[in-house]
């Protein structure tokens, strides 16, 4: 097989997995990002990278967005939500900072593959991305992908919908997001 039957197969293992998602949830977690002063996001390795795509998109946007452990990371109140990414929802770093978070009254999301976890036990919100998990590698659609790779491309897709979402319901236009992009480039 070459690259491009990978990428076809990729392409739609992500289609397959996007079209599993409740809109709802989604929209759930767009209205907590809307009315929340701040919005966090932990989570770790390549789905925290994931999560910094979706952070730096919603910085583009106008929305405070906070990346933990960040040296400019401000603190967490009751009036911000913290959107943690975790496929198996048994990570230990985001299961700690989820918890210390709902101590301080914010409201937390999830974005999951697990239909049952630690973290989901947490959550105020839950947006599930039926996608194998390192726990389950059956869970979800089926992937030939290695490790769980599925999540981490779906992950970073989603922040995408999501963010034109916002747009769309912020009436915000792709030109108007240069106003708040980076320009010490």
């Amino acid at each position: 097989m070459d690259t491009r039957a990978h990428a076809l197969g990729i392409v739609a293992e992500l289609k397959a997995v996007l079209l599993e998602v409740d809109p709802h949830e989604v929209e759930e977690l767009v209205g907590a990002v809307l009315g929340a002063e701040k919005v966090f996001f932990v989570g770790v390795g390549r789905v925290f990278l994931a999560l910094q795509f979706l952070a730096k998109r919603m910085a583009h946007l106008g929305i405070d967005a906070q990346v933990v452990g960040s040296v400019t990371e401000k603190p967490i109140s009751q009036a911000d939500l913290l959107i943690v990414g975790s496929g198996s929802g048994e990570s230990r770093v985001p299961i700690a900072v989820a918890e210390m978070a709902k101590g301080r009254g914010a409201t937390v999301a999830l974005i999951t593959s697990a239909p049952s976890s630690t973290l989901r036990g947490i959550a105020d919100l839950v947006v599930v991305v039926p996608c194998p998990t390192r726990i389950d590698p059956l869970q979800g659609v089926h992937s030939v992908q290695p490790m769980t790779n599925l999540f981490d491309q779906a992950l970073h897709l989603l922040g995408d919908a999501i963010t034109m979402r916002i747009m769309e319901l912020n009436h915000i236009r792709g030109q108007d997001l240069w106003k708040l992009h980076a320009n010490l480039e």
